[in-house]
């Protein structure tokens, strides 16, 4: 599995990415031989209980962050940048992104892409701050575009494969396609040198990126470009009913849970 952004490269097989934010699911990702784990500011609907992405704060993508490396050994960790932590200015950019890196331990970050952040991907990458580029359906930008499939006429198609291109040359180091035509999203990935990874894009990028409530079946809905792989919000929901029905009717803790020092008989 990739450690550094170098060994982040198209294969044989097709390259996965995760999201996760904490430790336990990092390590989870890891042994499953996930080969990245974005620390997705998709937490805040996923585990923040935000309606959106765009309260999501530095501090706590970068302590969720902190827990994923902890937690991982091989696999490559990057962490997002949330709404307005870049693109504001340069200096203020570059320092969120570091912080990312020398206190949160990611190897990498990842920007919503747009004109404004070709200049920004290239000096972040003069700098040592790898960044993996994000086109298309930019969540962030919920409040312009909403959730809705982008990239579908001709002349918004050809605005996201400019893009693909201008980040690739300023030295992204890969590109999330979000919810765009697979058509559209197959000539990106043979155009462009750098790894495609796709959700909502088609079979033909180098890679796929699942959020992972959506994979693990907790989600309360899942988008039209998901799957879920497991059933685990039925497991919660069942292990939560059995332990508060053991503790009401007594079940719970039974003698082997429990530990008696019979010199304390006589305190009162």
């Amino acid at each position: 599995m990739p450690t550094t952004v170098r060994e982040f490269r198209a294969g044989d097989a097709p390259l996965t990415m995760v999201t996760a934010y904490d430790a336990p699911t990092a390590a989870a990702c890891e042994a499953a031989g996930v080969d990245a784990v974005l620390v997705g500011d998709s937490m805040g609907n996923a585990a923040l209980g935000y309606d959106s992405t765009i309260p999501v704060t530095v501090d706590e993508v970068a302590s969720r962050t902190a827990a994923v490396a902890r937690a991982t050994d091989e696999t490559l960790v990057i962490a997002d940048m949330p709404f307005l932590s870049f693109g504001v200015s340069e200096a203020e950019s570059i320092e969120n992104a570091g912080r990312m890196m020398k206190e949160a331990n990611a190897h990498a970050v990842k920007l919503e892409s747009g004109p404004h952040t070709v200049a920004l991907t290239e000096r972040l990458a003069e700098l040592g701050v790898p960044v993996m580029a994000h086109l298309g359906l930019t969540p962030q930008k919920v409040n312009q575009l909403g959730y809705a499939r982008q990239g579908t006429s001709e002349e918004a198609a050809r605005e996201i494969a400019d893009l693909a291109t201008a980040h690739a040359d300023a030295g992204a180091f890969a590109l999330v396609l979000e919810h765009v035509p697979a058509n559209l999203a197959a000539q990106v990935t043979a155009e462009i040198a750098i790894p495609t990874i796709g959700i909502g894009a088609g079979p033909d990028c180098d890679g796929q990126v699942l959020v992972v409530n959506d994979v693990l079946g907790t989600s309360d809905r899942l988008p039209p470009f998901a799957e879920a792989f497991g059933d685990v919000k039925r497991e919660m929901d069942s292990a939560l009913s059995a332990y508060v029905e053991a503790v009401e009717s007594g079940a719970f803790p039974a003698e082997e849970h429990s530990h008696v020092e019979r010199d304390l008989d006589d305190l009162y």
